[in-house]
């Protein structure tokens, strides 16, 4: 296990003790995993995004904390996050991370979230041009998230 899954794992566990919210300092978790904080940053990013259930608030210098809240479960707010978290274009990695978000919060069947991702693959993409497939991706994303989590 690398020092990244290390420090995610510290901080799911922390964000279950603390029912869905934790407040972090980064020059602490830096030292406890002895990394430097870019590290830790990385991590946030990558393993605390909103697409994957996340909502991250940070304040830096003297004092300042990252604070990492777990989005609550209901289907309606899952949604809510997951749309908005998509923006006007979204690449095929982020889409994923929604779809398996959602999945893993039992909000998508493994059924419709496959048949999500048929729909927002390269594949099912090919034809529209390569600057616009974000775009394109984003809007049938939401349009069917919108379709299986609020009917």
């Amino acid at each position: 296990m690398g020092i990244s899954d290390l420090i995610a794992c510290f901080i799911r566990e922390t964000l279950e003790k603390a029912d869905g919210v934790a407040e972090l300092q980064r020059s602490q978790l830096a030292e406890q995993f002895h990394c430097v904080p870019s590290q830790i940053n990385y991590v946030i990013a990558t393993r605390f995004s909103p697409e994957r259930g996340y909502l991250v608030e940070s304040r830096r210098g003297e004092g300042g904390y990252i604070r990492v809240i777990r989005v609550p479960g209901d289907c309606k707010t899952l949604a809510m996050h997951a749309i908005n978290g998509i923006g006007e274009k979204i690449d095929a990695s982020s889409a994923r991370a929604i779809l398996s978000n959602l999945q893993a919060e039992n909000a998508l069947s493994p059924e419709y979230a496959r048949m999500i991702r048929a729909g927002i693959s390269p594949s099912a993409l090919h034809a529209v041009p390569s600057d616009r497939k974000g775009q394109v991706r984003a809007g049938i994303l939401k349009q069917m998230l919108l379709q299986a989590l609020c009917n």
